[in-house]
């Protein structure tokens, strides 16, 4: 026979939801509920490197990996500088 508390799902406690899981309204109690010492963001800082040489810099890299860089790269300058790149599109009236 199921219980009632077997039915609900397990409640995580907000402080250990990950970013992605966060709603929008719970989003400021959660960055408040972060540890700012510097232990903790030391913490922070090598859970974040361990996480980036797990999965991104592998041993054998491809030149998908540096297209994507590139491809990144060009879409950031042509953000940054599109207020002047838009002068300068050809228009069919002067």
């Amino acid at each position: 026979m199921m219980t009632e508390d077997s039915k609900t799902a397990s409640v995580v406690p907000l402080k250990e939801e990950k970013l992605l899981e966060v709603e929008l309204g719970k989003l400021p109690s959660w960055i408040l509920m972060r540890d700012f010492t510097p232990s903790g963001i030391a913490g922070a800082v090598q859970r974040g490197y361990y996480r980036y040489y797990k999965y991104v810099n592998v041993k054998r890299g491809s030149i998908a990996r540096l297209s994507l860089v590139l491809a990144a790269n060009a879409v950031f300058n042509y953000r940054r500088s599109y207020k002047e790149l838009k002068h300068e599109r050809p228009r069919k009236y002067h």
